[in-house]
């Protein structure tokens, strides 16, 4: 009887550099600890004192660096703006639209153009408006409303800053005797001849003749190095022509301090403490806000209004300035 014997089962072979294939399958991973919160930690005294100085200090050099940008550069813009803007309306006005009367004297709402004013010796065309406090020159050169209209028979004068919001009258001193100009207004176009420039102290010119036309323009000047941004002084030009248009009565006999020269406009006090006491709020609302929300979205979102109240307190500190400088 032949015994058969069973071949034992072959262990299949394991190539060098494989796992066993209990060993290939992935272990579970471990659960993930979840993380403990940290609640915010309040914030402290010191922190609310840092935030409010930062935020105060902030708004305050926003306003300087605005204040300064403003009256250097931004004031040049702003009255380039005003001037385009009343020359449109000098131009209406002057072709006579039934809708209003051209500005003829006696009484002509300050503000408003009066006459244009080119002289081409200094580059100069600026429109003319009425009234000289410093709100009035602001936007260009203003007429004194006490006498009469440029052109008109007798003195007229006319006001213009020299270092500030557009500086039109500038270079006023460098015109010489027999330089020429012309004012453009409402009865027609004028044509003056300087007769001569004159400071505090200097004498006075011949007075004027009967039935001729004087314009006496008037601007500030400073000495030494900071001379062109510090003006203590005012300059006289004088300027004499033979054709005048007849000045039609009843014109005042003056006008209030704030609008003769070198003078200040006291009433826009209460307008600066209102601009000054929205800065204020600002800044408090500023300070709260940091309270809740990132620094940075809250800056992006105030300093629009920052600028705005900046831009409006720099006018009103302005008319607070000689109506000259």
């Amino acid at each position: 009887m032949t015994t058969t014997v069973s071949k034992p089962a072959e262990t299949p072979r394991r190539t060098r550099g494989t796992k066993p294939r209990a060993a290939q399958q992935r272990a579970p991973r471990p659960r993930a600890t979840p993380k403990r919160t940290v609640p915010p930690r309040p914030p402290t005294q010191a922190d609310n004192a840092a935030a409010v100085l930062s935020s105060a200090f902030t708004m305050v050099a926003i306003v300087c660096l605005w204040m300064t940008a403003q009256l250097l550069f931004l004031g040049s813009v702003s009255q380039h703006r005003a001037q385009d803007l009343l020359y449109d309306e000098l131009r209406y006005v002057l072709a006579g639209p039934p809708d209003k009367s051209p500005p003829l004297g006696p009484i002509v709402p300050v503000g408003d153009p009066v006459a244009l004013l080119t002289i081409p010796e200094i580059g100069l065309e600026q429109v003319v408006v009425e009234g000289t406090a410093s709100g009035d020159t602001l936007v260009g050169p203003g007429h004194r409303r006490d006498t009469p209209l440029p052109g008109q028979v007798g003195t007229s004068v006319v006001y213009g800053r020299s270092a500030t919001y557009g500086a039109p009258f500038a270079d006023l001193p460098d015109l010489q005797a027999g330089d020429t100009f012309q004012v453009t207004g409402a009865q027609g176009r004028t044509t003056f001849t300087v007769i001569g420039v004159r400071r505090a102290g200097d004498p006075l010119p011949q007075p004027v003749a009967e039935g001729d036309a004087r314009l006496t323009m008037v601007t500030s000047e400073g000495g030494g190095r900071l001379g062109a941004i510090t003006p203590d002084s005012v300059v006289y030009v004088d300027a004499d022509a033979k054709k005048a248009f007849p000045a039609p009565p009843g014109r005042p006999t003056a006008v209030p301090q704030s609008e003769k020269a070198m003078a200040a406009d006291p009433g826009a006090l209460p307008l600066l403490a209102l601009c000054l006491a929205g800065l204020l709020a600002l800044t408090l609302g500023v300070v709260a806000a940091r309270q809740r929300w990132s620094t940075v979205l809250v800056w992006v979102i105030a300093s629009p209004l920052v600028i705005a109240l900046s831009w409006a307190s720099t006018d009103v500190v302005m008319r607070l300035l000689p109506n000259l400088i």
